[in-house]
């Protein structure tokens, strides 16, 4: 008898339905191949949520969420300037129901994976000799602390408005994602990079002593540090020199983006994020597109991709994710593209048609 797990569905906002469609298709079709099941579960979060609920994130959404082998998510989110949803305090925006799940559902570490696949070399922007070299880098970032969920207030001070958010780490917290960083380097090519503000920040000094400490017990991990702004450049200029890059969570946010789009094209970029147990959340790296979402031409690469990494690391279903990757490779040397990744001589597709050529080559 087969092995069926169970999986959670976050469909999301703008094109997020419309990638998940894509992913959740390879799904069945890679698990038909491997002989597992999945049980898919729908949960919602987001826009989609406040429009049924009034909230982002309910707790039987969260409830739902850990009765779950893993969760699969679109994206969240609309149009600041012209939704209705940003008309409403900031706990109660789409947004606010990402930070929620991944506080209720302790994933500290978020996996970014940033590569630039040799087809897609034309749609890369960094200079030519730079992307003749070639990269393949994932960035750990730490996704429960820092400013993101310290305190923060707005209030008059002496009659001028002032803002104040706070940034605050713990060494445990620091502990863990700098282990998970190094844990992944040693399946990898054995570097972590820890990119800071040292020179500045306490938060960073903590960073650097506690990582500092960890790697102590990886002897076979090459270790440095890096400052942020430093980080920032060197991406662009030579993003070959990184294996693993560990962060907190704001740099982490920025410098992922980053990252992406120098592979061609932020639509190809899966992620996981990730707990102390084989749980994790996996979603695209870009965001829900909202001027785009119902014209079927949202690439759902990084979405499907994300689907694998969740076969390889919720549910040890390594074969299976090593098909996904090797069908995304082949449909792309065939010269399919979505119009974000479209160059000459290529062939333009759009979002299904995308779905349906992966689901052809896993055959």
């Amino acid at each position: 008898m087969s092995k069926e797990y169970k999986i959670g569905v976050i469909r999301g906002d703008g094109i997020g339905p419309e990638i998940v469609k894509e992913a959740v298709k390879v799904l069945d079709a890679v698990s038909a191949k491997y002989d597992f099941s999945l049980k898919y579960t729908d949960i919602d979060m987001g826009g989609c949520s406040i429009d049924k609920y009034g909230v982002p994130l309910t707790e039987e959404a969260v409830e739902t969420a850990k009765a779950m082998d893993a969760v699969l998510m679109g994206s969240i989110g609309g149009d600041a300037k012209t939704s209705p949803w940003y008309k409403l305090e900031p706990q109660k925006r789409p947004e606010a129901g990402i930070l929620g799940i991944r506080k209720a559902l302790n994933l500290f570490a978020n996996l970014r994976p940033a590569m630039l696949y040799e087809e897609l070399k034309n749609a890369c922007p960094l200079k030519e000799e730079t992307a003749d070299k070639g990269f393949d880098l994932i960035i750990v970032r730490e996704l429960t602390g820092g400013l993101y969920f310290g305190e923060r207030s707005t209030k008059a001070i002496d009659g001028i408005e002032t803002a104040v958010d706070t940034l605050s780490y713990n060494e445990n917290e620091i502990r863990r994602a700098a282990i998970k960083a190094f844990d992944i380097a040693m399946k990898r090519r054995k570097a972590v990079t820890l990119v800071d503000k040292a020179n500045v920040l306490d938060s960073s000094r903590l960073w650097r002593k506690v990582t500092e400490e960890v790697s102590k017990d990886y002897p076979e991990v090459a270790f440095d540090v890096m400052l942020v702004d430093n980080c920032a450049m060197q991406l662009v200029k030579d993003p070959a020199q990184f294996d693993v890059v560990l962060t907190e969570n704001m740099f982490g946010d920025i410098l992922s983006d980053e990252a992406a789009i120098i592979t061609g094209s932020i639509g190809m970029l899966p992620s996981a994020s990730l707990n102390d147990t084989k749980f994790g959340l996996y979603e695209p790296s870009g965001g829900s597109a909202p001027d785009i979402a119902g014209k079927n031409i949202a690439n759902p690469i990084a979405t499907i991709l994300s689907a694998g990494m969740m076969l390889r690391y919720s549910l040890d279903q390594d074969k299976a994710a090593d098909a996904i990757e090797d069908a995304v490779k082949k449909v792309l040397k065939e010269g399919c593209r979505t119009g974000d990744i479209m160059s000459d001589g290529c062939k333009k597709v759009n979002t299904d048609e995308m779905g349906d050529l992966i689901v052809k080559c896993l055959a």
